[in-house]
């Protein structure tokens, strides 16, 4: 396989990417809002039961595919496109169940489901998710088997930390992600950020690099460890209203309060790998300093997707 496409369908956004096989190299990219729930939506608009849902799905992909092609000097047909996210979840391209924890690290015993493009132009390969007795993921399964190769010591426990919308924190031991958990911290942000009585106390556009930002975030982060969050909300309120903060300065102080809630409480004796983007291992690296936890390495959360979808397709292979 030289090349492949590598998807990351989310609720609420759509991401499609040429990839080259042989050192993971980017070579076209494409991104919309088009979701996995909104696409859901528009199928049901469609016809519903009436018309393959699988097949609607596939025939968006490959709009895409047509896309991306008119803006490259080569032919895609006979690439496999490998899925990952929301794909495979209930209102996805296939419903696929999640696999029960533990699972491999190197992907062999993830779901997996090929489905054949009735043009023959593109393989499809769904990857679904994982699950505990109380928890679910997809797509971040793949970005832990992508991250495999990264982990120091795997006889060893250690912890990937993923900051999202909603960041998972998933405990690797013995060549297994063994356990998990999912923290709403991105949405809680958005939501007293944008929907609640603390919207006209914070405002967005202030710069994290900022000296006087990153205080407020710290601030946030030890409010975090000593007072109960539903009081400590409510200080972004008497911030402005008692001791005048700006209200971009205030936005780092929720914004640090909530990370350092999703963070209270790790172990600082297990190794921490940060798998992430730049703007999310930036609050992160700094809630860890002053938790006094030690990142033991970062890992880009764009290069452990690609990975993972590679190494999965490759054991489905050599399986199949």
């Amino acid at each position: 396989m030289d090349y492949f496409f590598s998807c990351d369908w989310g609720t609420s956004s759509f991401r499609l990417r040429l990839i080259q096989a042989k050192d993971l190299a980017i070579l076209a990219e494409t991104k919309s809002s088009h979701g996995i729930s909104d696409t859901y939506k528009l199928w049901q608009q469609k016809g519903g039961t009436l018309l393959s849902r699988a097949n609607f799905y596939a025939s968006i992909v490959k709009d895409e595919i047509r896309s991306l092609q008119q803006n490259l000097n080569m032919v895609t047909d006979g690439i496999p496109v490998l899925f990952s996210g929301m794909a495979s979840s209930t209102i996805g391209m296939i419903d696929l169940p999640y696999k029960k924890l533990p699972f491999n690290l190197d992907g062999s015993d993830l779901k997996t489901e090929f489905m054949a493009d009735s043009t023959g132009a593109n393989s499809f390969v769904i990857i679904s998710g994982a699950m505990t007795d109380c928890d679910v993921m997809r797509g971040e399964e793949t970005k832990v088997v992508g991250c495999d190769a990264f982990l120091d010591n795997k006889d060893q426990e250690q912890l990937l930390i993923l900051p999202g919308t909603h960041p998972k924190h998933i405990v690797v031991k013995s060549n297994q992600a063994v356990s998990f958990k999912t923290y709403m911290t991105g949405e809680f942000f958005n939501l007293l950020s944008v929907n609640s009585i603390l919207s006209a106390s914070v405002e967005e556009g202030g710069d994290f690099g900022d000296p006087q930002n990153q205080e407020r975030f710290k601030e946030g982060v030890r409010a975090s460890q000593h007072s109960n969050l539903l009081h400590a909300g409510f200080m972004v309120r008497t911030n402005q209203v008692l001791k005048n903060i700006p209200s971009q300065q205030n936005l780092h102080y929720l914004s640090g309060l909530l990370i350092g809630t999703e963070l209270g409480g790790l172990k600082p004796d297990v190794p921490i790998y940060l798998v992430g983007g730049a703007v999310h291992a930036s609050l992160y690296k700094l809630a860890c300093d002053e938790l006094g936890l030690t990142i033991n390495k970062e890992i880009d959360a764009d290069l452990a997707l690609i990975k993972g979808q590679q190494l999965i397709f490759s054991k489905f292979m050599n399986l199949n």
